[in-house]
């Protein structure tokens, strides 16, 4: 997990280049997923809280979160140490 690459935005493990967004010129993006982001914007425009509630679903079943509660105290410690929750 130390050299796993993640979404800099939701945090989802970027494996495949499938994975990745785009950018405005349809190159893959290096830091963002297909989910968050796509020519070269991003796909919904939401505060880190709204985006750790869409992704509480997607984390559940010790998948690396057993409970709601431990998927949200996870995603708020992390998530502010993406790129694109830093400034906030």
């Amino acid at each position: 997990m130390e050299n796993m690459i993640f979404c800099q935005s939701c945090a989802m493990p970027l494996q495949k280049a499938e994975d990745h967004g785009t950018n405005a010129d349809g190159t893959p993006n290096a830091d963002y997923c297909i989910h968050c982001f796509g020519e070269g914007q991003f796909l919904v425009e939401e505060t880190m809280a709204e985006m750790i509630e869409s992704c509480v679903p997607f984390v559940l079943g010790g998948k690396p979160y057993h409970t709601e509660e431990e998927a949200r105290a996870g995603m708020r410690a992390f998530f502010p140490t993406l790129k694109r929750w830093k400034s906030q």
